[in-house]
């Protein structure tokens, strides 16, 4: 792994503050890759300049907590040691939906937003992590838009989350006025979909639950996060909301395949993530071909599956640490 390139440059990361905003990448210039790159390392890490922990050092690089702990099995996630390394996240493939609007990958609790082109600018995505439904109160799927838009919202918890708080001996108000420990943060943006469902921001209190299986089914965001995004997206925006823990995508004529983990309550075995995996091999492998049948030479038909790293597919498919593995590279 590489460390000695990112010290310093970690050092300028670390000093991101509560201002930060969402992490933006140049889409790749061929528009068949779908392979966005965070920083030159292959693997970028940091070295801790003082004791934390790892939902501290996600929050300094607007990652999730899930995402920092999958990536750092072996630090402890309370007590990261004065000048350990910590990994960060880098590559990432795009989820397959149209590079539009928003889309809402609930599989890895991450969102990428594509803000129009600029006449003279290179396209771009903004990705943002955000926490979702829990087991019991799960995100919705499908396509949707942005319908409404409020700042300093009130909360008026729905009549089924005050009685699970009154169970569970933590009574709500009937409204909770705006403010710092208000659930929906300083904004919140309405999705048409059924029951009420948000992109809202978040409390104090409850920070550090971003990137995890925590809400009510709502999507919350870092203050920051929401504060840039509710400023970027107009009404009528569209929505996808995605679950897709395997994907698959092209960069520069090398394959990638990024797996993460079921949600809770959901379980499939490695054969079935394999099935998905091939699948979407050979799509991705089928889509590239075709390109060369549009006029550059690539040896082999549309239908055979190239020659890729079995063993690194199936490393991928059991850790899971949502990292992009190569597993094919294409000779030209």
């Amino acid at each position: 792994m590489k460390v000695r390139s990112l010290f310093a440059f970690s050092i300028l990361l670390s000093a991101i503050s509560g201002t930060a905003n969402a992490t933006t990448y140049s889409l790749p210039e061929n528009s068949n890759d779908s392979v966005i790159t965070e920083f030159t390392d292959d693997v970028p890490l940091m070295r801790a300049e003082q004791s934390e922990t790892l939902p501290d050092v996600a929050r300094r690089f607007l990652l999730g907590q899930t995402e920092i702990v999958r990536l750092n099995p072996e630090v402890d996630r309370w007590h990261v040691k004065k000048d350990e390394i910590v990994r960060l996240a880098n590559k990432r493939i795009l989820p397959d939906t149209p590079h539009e609007g928003i889309t809402l990958n609930i599989a890895e609790y991450r969102m990428y937003y594509y803000p129009p082109t600029q006449k003279g600018t290179a396209p771009q995505v903004m990705s943002y992590a955000h926490g979702i439904g829990r087991q019991d109160w799960k995100t919705p799927l499908g396509k949707t838009s942005i319908v409404r838009k409020v700042k300093d919202p009130s909360w008026h918890p729905p009549e089924s989350i005050r009685r699970e708080h009154a169970a569970n001996g933590d009574p709500l108000p009937a409204v909770v006025p705006p403010g710092p420990h208000n659930p929906l943060g300083a904004y919140k943006m309405h999705l048409a979909v059924p029951g009420g469902y948000l992109i809202h921001g978040t409390d104090i209190d409850k920070i550090y639950g971003i990137g995890m299986q925590i809400t009510h089914g709502c999507v919350r965001m870092y203050p920051e996060d929401i504060e840039a995004l509710y400023h970027s997206v107009p009404v009528g925006t569209s929505v996808y909301m995605v679950k897709q823990p395997i994907k698959v995508g092209w960069l520069d004529n090398t394959l990638y395949i990024e797996a993460h983990p079921d949600l809770e309550g959901e379980e499939t075995t490695l054969d079935q993530k394999l099935d998905v995996a091939l699948k979407l091999i050979q799509k991705a492998n089928i889509a590239r071909d075709g390109v060369y049948a549009a006029g550059q030479s690539e040896t082999g038909t549309a239908q055979n599956m190239p020659e890729f790293d079995r063993e690194a597919l199936k490393q991928a498919l059991t850790v899971l640490d949502g990292n992009p593995v190569a597993l094919y590279q294409r000779l030209l």
